[in-house]
């Protein structure tokens, strides 16, 4: 049982060519290096969400108040 027809020996094998081609340390700094990246794109996706929910809101607020002071008598 494995990923489509990649077997668990066969995934076993790779993984221990990727350590011993980089080593351990690298492994880690790298590993931590990606979560660090991966914080900060979640941060910055959080960040506009929530810009983007304080323009909707203003939005919707000021079009509420809008129509009265635009209204023009004919």
């Amino acid at each position: 049982m494995g990923l489509g027809n990649i077997s668990i020996w066969q995934l076993s094998i790779v993984l221990l060519i990727v350590v011993l081609i980089f080593g351990t340390k690298k492994l880690r700094v790298l590993g931590s290096d990606l979560g660090g990246a991966l914080r900060g794109f979640r941060k910055a996706m959080n960040e506009a969400d929530e810009q983007t929910s304080q323009l909707t809101d203003d939005t919707k607020s000021s079009d509420e108040v809008q129509p009265a002071r635009d209204r023009v008598d004919s």
